[in-house]
């Protein structure tokens, strides 16, 4: 198969990593929006959350498939179909008048990111050539992607003190110019592989099994565990999990293949990547609802309250690429979660403190970093003994898993916050993601002799991630 190269890599590359700065702004910048939008549009907290879940289910449940479709179409046109469906589906939250219509926009800007992450990689694996080429240009989206996180949460201070809904309608420009920019220098490339049969069942199966759960969660905390309604969604997650687990067992179109399930790697690194989200992933949904709610904080200040975790992200994800080429990667995932359980374990001790210099930040840039030194390692530690030819199909249910315990993690500490949450429930709030944090250091240390990493020893693609991306479907 002859694969039309673009004519120009660096614009190409531009317009990849803008468009990875937009979903990790997308990520950072809705956090410090949440109290001003359930303010607004009076949601209670148990339904506010989900303008998070909506977003984090369908894009992790669909990922997969958007894979799929990717190699089937091309990653050119999945690129502009995707990103248009972005910028769409922002615009329509930014104008939504209930949370109703917010909240369906929310969960297409999910399904709108699970079409076109795999699309950005699979044009990044087109492009650039395997070897240094491509590593340079890794390297280039991965730092811009990392950018967008921190500047999510200097933007969302800023744009929510003039109007929440400016949060959203930020995406409108950036993915107008992404979808110029690769109708210019991309094109519809006829960069198509044989994709095999797409897993639409198996997706819907998974995605449901979460969705009603983290849904049965909500009704519960909102409506009490006996009604008909929660113990119904209860019971509809649990019949779709069973179907999905049987579809896994018998069908021929299965989301996770059986070489996939038993590779031991993978295995603890879904583990870890979901431990991951139960605690410092979380971290941002807690944090600016301490600082907004429980302490009054107006949006750019605790925008600004943010930047010193964002940096500090970034900053334990390059400690982490150099620790893992001396140490190891099982060693260094220990290391973040130790990092990590120690600064969430800070914050929840002092959360109830006036100064945040004192009595916050020492926190914030634990944690920060240990997210960071987590964030790259897992991932790493995921792929390492997977095929090659499976690389991309790891990569994303890494990603699945991430996500979906994103989910059900913020269903849980919202029902541990309660409706007027005070110092006392943040204290339980950030307890559960401390012990988040240290069952992942736990579980690493377990499995490492398992995983047999070597302290040269990357993924079996090279790629070290940063934050702010997700390794792809493509190599």
């Amino acid at each position: 198969m002859t694969v039309r190269r673009p004519p120009a890599p660096a614009a190409t590359l531009a317009v990849l990593s803008l468009a990875q700065f937009l979903i990790a702004l997308d990520y950072s910048i809705i956090y410090i929006a949440l109290p001003s939008i359930a303010g607004e549009l009076r949601l209670d907290p148990a339904l506010a959350q989900w303008i998070v879940s909506a977003y984090a289910v369908l894009f992790a449940g669909f990922l997969v498939v958007g894979g799929r479709l990717t190699d089937r179409v091309g990653a050119g046109r999945m690129f502009i179909v995707a990103v248009i469906a972005f910028g769409a589906a922002g615009a329509i939250g930014g104008a939504a008048g209930d949370g109703t219509v917010l909240l369906a926009a929310r969960g297409a800007q999910g399904l709108g990111a699970a079409l076109l992450q795999p699309a950005v990689l699979g044009l990044i694996g087109t492009t650039f050539p395997a070897g240094p080429r491509r590593g340079r240009a890794l390297a280039v989206w991965g730092s811009v992607g990392a950018s967008g996180l921190a500047a999510g949460a200097i933007l969302g201070g800023l744009l929510t003190t003039a109007s929440w809904r400016l949060t959203f309608f930020v995406n409108v420009p950036l993915t107008l110019l992404c979808a110029l920019g690769a109708a210019v220098w991309i094109g519809s490339q006829r960069d198509r592989t044989p994709a095999g049969r797409i897993p639409v069942l198996a997706s819907v199966l998974g995605t449901g099994t979460v969705l009603t759960l983290a849904l049965g969660l909500t009704l519960g905390a909102d409506r009490g565990w006996r009604s008909a309604l929660t113990l119904g969604c209860l019971g509809l997650a649990l019949v779709l999990f069973l179907c999905f687990v049987r579809n896994e067992r018998r069908s021929r179109n299965v989301l996770i293949e059986p070489v996939l399930r038993r590779t031991p790697s993978l295995r603890a690194g879904a583990a870890a990547t979901a431990l991951y989200m139960a605690s410092v992933g979380s971290e941002f949904y807690l944090l600016t609802l301490l600082l907004q709610s429980a302490k009054g904080y107006p949006p750019l200040r605790a925008g600004l309250a943010f930047l010193p975790l964002a940096l500090m992200v970034t900053a334990g994800s390059t400690a982490a690429g150099r620790a893992m080429r001396r140490f190891g990667a099982a060693s260094v995932l220990v290391a973040g979660f130790v990092i990590a359980t120690s600064g969430l374990l800070w914050l929840s001790l002092t959360l109830s403190g006036d100064t945040y210099a004192v009595d916050l930040l020492p926190g914030v840039l634990l944690s920060g970093f240990g997210h960071g030194v987590v964030y790259t390692s897992m991932f790493v530690i995921g792929t390492h003994d997977v095929p090659a030819t499976h690389q991309g199909t790891a990569g994303a249910l890494l990603t699945t898993s991430q996500y979906l315990s994103g989910a059900l993690t913020v269903a849980v500490l919202t029902l541990a916050l309660g409706p007027s949450p005070g110092h006392g429930n943040f204290r339980v709030a950030f307890l559960l993601t401390t012990a988040a944090a240290a069952a992942g250091a736990v579980l690493v240390m377990l499995w490492r002799g398992r995983l047999g990493t070597r302290p040269d020893a990357g993924s079996a693609s090279g790629r070290v991630p940063r934050p702010g991306t997700r390794l792809g479907f493509r190599s």
